[in-house]
């Protein structure tokens, strides 16, 4: 067997050297073998002992007996030292640039120091293992366009573009005596860097919507409801008339994506997901009604593990800390109607405006495991998130191969971890400490072996 196995070998790499030779008119890919670890695909229940190996960006690969390959320039060969290798983590909520400053920085920097805090964020999300984010509203077109050149160290980004909000909604961050751009006054702050766009209207709405789709856009991101940290509207308040939401739904459908809205309130869930809105951010406040009717229209909800001492609330104030503690109550009851009418599930986290808690994207992962076994939980940040993400349709910007699974001809992002995250979730936490090895498309970006 042994003797078999050695053959086995010998041949892969004499297939591979020969391919570099007799392909002498097209650029040679560069392999990484990665030998010795423990496999978990980001679908099954357990891990398989296993090599992979790594052709130019995309898996090659995946075999229970020995793999070699020539050692000349460009190829790698890893000892994973009976590691777990398991596909990149996915965030289906981040926001790139909210969650690299506070919000008095955004109200008072300049932007290009605004952008710079973002580029250095995006590279320590990469570092902590997330090497996809859905970025649900925020100025990051250009930099997804450079992480994608190869310019910049990052994610790939899933980009919205500006958060769409009405007058006073959740991403109307004017101050009071500002008034409306529609009685002549000048857009905010937040308009002016791309953050946030105020439409009232279906003309309006729909204007921001195609901007935002000529940008880039993958999907459409829109404020339906109050939120804990804007400053004028409360939870109960339902915000986009249905007219409005349906123009935004025919817009984005337009150009074959979807729509997805921050909600927390059972009316406001209704009215979205009635007007043909795929996604529920958040849905703390959701009744048995609201959940009936996901589960009728196969919507997806990317609700957070929010809790009563996650660092950051001891900063808000009064009135902003009571509607926290709304959502934090309403946790629990939303999860059990969630399990009860097994609701599309997505894993975001949602950190912003507290650059000093984003280290803590990972240990977010943890916090449901009274509620779902750990692979449970895995398969939300890997493989479920990439069938989310698949609703962008022909707009999809990573088209080579599947994301979030470990598999030949999937997208070769791959973490090494040490331990079994399958046994405790909680390992992917503490800022990336027990993933010495991350790949992204291929490359290598961190590697402490």
């Amino acid at each position: 067997m042994k003797k078999m196995k050695s053959i086995f070998g010998i041949l892969v790499a004499l297939v591979l050297l020969n391919t570099n030779v007799f392909a002498q008119d097209k650029p040679s890919p560069n392999y990484t073998l990665i030998t010795n670890v423990n496999v978990w695909d980001g679908i099954s229940d357990k891990l398989e002992k296993a090599d992979v190996l790594v052709e130019g960006n995309l898996i090659k690969q995946i075999s229970k007996e020995p793999l070699f390959i020539a050692q000349i320039d460009g190829n790698t060969i890893i000892d994973g030292g009976g590691r777990t290798l398991m596909p990149g983590l996915i965030d289906a909520h981040w926001h790139t640039l909210l969650s690299s400053i506070t919000l008095e920085e955004g109200q008072s920097e300049e932007a290009d120091y605004l952008h710079a805090r973002a580029i250095v964020g995006a590279e320590n999300t990469l570092m902590r293992g997330f090497t996809t984010v859905r970025d649900v509203g925020g100025p990051v077109f250009g930099i997804k366009k450079a992480i994608d050149e190869g310019l910049l160290e990052g994610p790939r980004i899933f980009p919205s573009g500006a958060l769409i909000s009405q007058t006073s909604g959740h991403g109307d961050f004017s101050h009071v005596y500002d008034g409306p751009r529609a009685f002549g006054a000048a857009p905010p702050r937040f308009e002016q860097l791309g953050i946030s766009r105020v439409a009232d209207g279906v003309d309006e709405v729909l204007a921001a919507t195609r901007y935002n789709l000529k940008q880039g856009a993958t999907q459409i991101k829109v404020m339906a409801g109050g939120g804990v940290s804007s400053l004028y509207d409360q939870l109960y308040v339902n915000e986009y008339t249905a007219e409005e939401l349906k123009a935004i739904v025919d817009a984005a459908s337009d150009w074959g994506t979807y729509v997805t809205v921050h909600i927390y309130n059972e009316k406001g869930i209704a009215r979205a997901l009635n007007a043909g809105v795929k996604g529920i951010e958040h849905g703390h406040l959701m009744s048995e009604e609201s959940a009936k009717l996901m589960a009728e229209k196969g919507a997806w909800l990317c609700i957070q593990p929010f809790y009563k001492d996650i660092p950051g609330a001891e900063t808000l104030d009064p009135g902003r800390y009571a509607k926290f503690m709304q959502v934090v109550d309403g946790f629990d009851k939303t999860m059990k109607l969630v399990k009860k009418y097994n609701l599309n599930m997505a894993f975001g986290t949602d950190l912003l405006f507290s650059p000093k808690t984003n280290g803590q994207q990972g240990d977010l992962l943890a916090r449901f495991k009274n509620l779902y076994s750990d692979v449970e939980i895995l398969r939300m940040a890997t493989s479920n998130n990439a069938k989310y993400f698949e609703l962008s349709g022909p707009g999809h910007p990573y088209k080579e191969g599947p994301l979030g699974v470990i598999k030949q001809g999937a997208y070769a992002d791959i973490l090494l971890v040490d331990g079994d995250p399958l046994k405790d979730v909680s390992i992917l936490g503490e800022d990336g400490k027990n993933i010495p090895l991350v790949m992204k498309d291929g490359k290598i970006y961190k590697n402490t072996l």
